[in-house]
């Protein structure tokens, strides 16, 4: 039985080497905007360009603010799991002042918009931006349309792409 496919008609398929160059492309810019004390990541998608960011730029601080929000092919109703530790928000002072937030993608910017209420002094970054979401942000690195569906290397194995033209496009 096939995979039921999101509502967008258009894919971006990311593989791990791509999303792996486009995070470290990320360090670069987020580099001259620092420096940092810690990250504040959302699970899941936040995660892997945590890891990374934090390698490249040598921080050891590291927490996550667990928001559910999509399911494998909609967003819904923006859910906190697990907030923010209280000694994390006490980290860089005022309104996190020198903490690097952290995500995949901003979307439709409901996640960016619920964590800058916790965090309005935080510097808010994401390895690609939708045009929505994209004024929530302050450093991003590729931008895709509203209505394109990033399948992540985590979501995904591999399989046969047909080619574009086939599609009817």
């Amino acid at each position: 039985m096939a995979e039921p496919q999101p509502q967008s008609e258009k894919v971006f398929p990311v593989s791990w080497d791509q999303f792996h160059r486009d995070s470290r492309a990320l360090v670069w810019r987020l580099a001259a905007a620092g420096p940092f004390l810690g990250i504040v990541c959302v699970t899941r998608g936040g995660l892997v360009p945590a890891a990374i960011i934090a390698r490249e730029l040598d921080i050891r601080v590291i927490e996550t603010v667990c928001v559910a929000s999509y399911d494998h092919k909609t967003q819904g109703h923006i859910n906190i799991l697990k907030g923010i530790s209280d000694s994390f928000l006490n980290l860089g002072g005022e309104g996190g002042k020198g903490v690097l937030f952290i995500d995949d993608l901003v979307d439709t910017g409901r996640t960016a918009k619920v964590v800058r209420e916790i965090l309005p002094a935080a510097h808010f970054a994401a390895v690609y931006a939708k045009p929505m979401g994209r004024p929530l942000v302050d450093t991003f690195i590729t931008e895709v349309s509203q209505d394109t569906w990033i399948y992540f290397p985590w979501d995904t194995g591999l399989a046969f792409q047909p080619p574009i033209r086939a599609g009817g496009e």
